[in-house]
């Protein structure tokens, strides 16, 4: 996912002012948001204070994310789900909008829309994917826990950018836009996976209605209708009819993201300047100020727009508040005994942290022996098998699929509802564990990567293992 915000300070603003608080605190705060480690940085910060309030007082961790929010309109109960539900199954849609809105934009204007760009990072990521589950499998097939084998698949793009960020020039340029090509692959089949894999029994009537609000999206942007209001209503009831037919509701916000304009409405067609546009001696009215606004705006694509607008909302916000929700686990000697021994801690940590490396380098060296695809200028082979391990930190998705995985049904017996408790416990600790040894060998193997322009010979992939100083 984007984790660098398009974020300015105005000097015509308080925040761009010469106020001693301004220049102290808020012009300071703008630029820590840009940075592309702050979402990482936010993000383990939640988790800590997850694991913190879990620990130390883990009767108020739970009463509060199990509290109930009920909304009842004349007799109609729209909703009566756990905070942490909520939180899970509509706030984490505006995080899947915003990936939505990523993949639609790259594959328009961005480096998915060349087949020979995109080829190298879409073969890297599916055996990204594909090893990681089997090696989860191979741990687990049988086992009451098999069904998490899709939690070995993530990878979390803002922790894996903002590893690669505290390199900063001394890894290529080229091999974050590798790994962000690579994750967005990623995030597409973690999508399908959570759609195939991760649904309930369906409602047909309610799944008709999201599918019904899906073709008027398509047929209002066909035609042309530029009201965002009324693709909002159509949005909130897309996600709602998505959220009653059992089908996971986050698959809605990937749908309507992807159904955004990536094109911009009036094309290459420049607006007048103010200077013309407000001729003549009278005054500006409202209305041209409005025309103005409409032709500046409109040279935007809705896709660039809408992630400036929520994308730092989902990276500093709804992202934390999904960590603190669900990464909060009682650390108690039975559960570090059980996950220790567990088949689903282990295979997790096995996928993620030895898995996707091996993976996305496996693939990536036979799509260039198959001449499919060549490394990126000035990737070495030392850099796809460093970035592959930055890749194997799934956190925030691998968070998501563990709890859908081990979710126990409305109609489970104590008992079931005890094993998914504890499965989902385990899935909990191989995914920190499993997170924090890929950040480790990731930064440890680009240790050993020349820095850009040392000479090194990316193009026929020659391995170098010298210390960058």
């Amino acid at each position: 996912m984007s984790s660098k915000p398009n974020l300015s300070v105005n000097q015509e603003t308080w925040s761009g002012s010469d106020n001693p608080l301004a220049k102290v605190v808020a012009r300071p705060m703008v630029r820590f948001l840009r940075q592309e480690a702050a979402s990482g940085l936010l993000l383990i910060i939640a988790t800590i204070v997850a694991l913190l309030w879990a620990n130390l007082a883990f009767d108020s961790y739970e009463t509060f994310w199990d509290y109930h929010l009920k909304i009842e309109i004349g007799g109609w109960k729209f909703l009566d789900k756990g905070l942490k539900l909520v939180v899970n199954d509509a706030l984490m849609v505006i995080f899947f909008f915003v990936v939505g809105l990523e993949i639609k934009s790259e594959l328009v204007g961005g480096d998915l829309s060349n087949p020979r760009v995109a080829a190298l990072p879409a073969i890297a990521a599916l055996g990204g994917m594909i090893v990681p589950a089997g090696l989860f499998l191979l741990l687990n097939v049988g086992g009451e826990g098999a069904g998490g084998w899709g939690i070995a698949m993530a990878t979390d793009i803002a922790f894996a950018v903002g590893v690669l960020a505290l390199f900063g020039n001394r890894i290529p340029q080229k091999l974050k836009l590798f790994l962000l090509m690579l994750a967005i692959v990623d995030d597409i089949g973690a999508i399908a996976v959570i759609a195939l894999f991760y649904t309930e029994a369906i409602k047909m009537g309610w799944l008709a209605l999201a599918v019904g609000g899906i073709i008027l999206v398509v047929a209002l942007t066909r035609f042309r209708v530029w009201y965002q209001p009324v693709y909002v209503l159509i949005g909130f009831v897309v996600w709602y009819a998505t959220f009653r037919s059992g089908v996971h509701a986050t698959i809605a916000g990937v749908v309507l993201g992807f159904l955004a304009p990536a094109k911009p409405l009036l094309g290459e067609r420049m607006f007048e300047s103010v200077e013309d546009f407000f001729s003549g001696d009278d005054p500006a009215d409202i209305t041209q100020v409005r025309d103005l606004s409409f032709q500046a705006r409109e040279q935007i694509p809705v896709t660039q727009r809408l992630l400036t607008l929520i994308s730092p909302w989902s990276s500093f916000l709804i992202i934390p508040i999904f960590a603190l929700a669900n990464a909060g686990i009682k650390l108690t000697g039975d559960k570090v005994s059980d996950a220790s021994g567990s088949a689903v801690t282990w295979g997790i940590i096995l996928g993620l942290v030895v898995g996707k490396p091996v993976g996305i380098f496996l693939f990536t060296w036979l799509a260039t022996k198959l001449k499919l695809a060549t490394l990126p200028e000035r990737v070495s082979w030392i850099h796809v098998l460093g970035g592959g391990a930055v890749a194997g930190i799934g956190f925030t998705v691998a968070l998501f699929i563990g709890e859908l995985a081990y979710e126990a049904s409305e109609s489970a017996s104590a008992a079931e509802i005890e094993l998914a408790e504890a499965l989902q416990d385990q899935a909990i600790m191989g995914i920190l564990l499993a997170s924090l040894l890929a950040s480790l060998v990731g930064a440890g193997i680009l240790l050993f990567a020349k820095a850009p322009g040392d000479g090194e010979d990316a193009e026929h992939g020659d391995v170098d293992v010298d210390v960058a100083v």
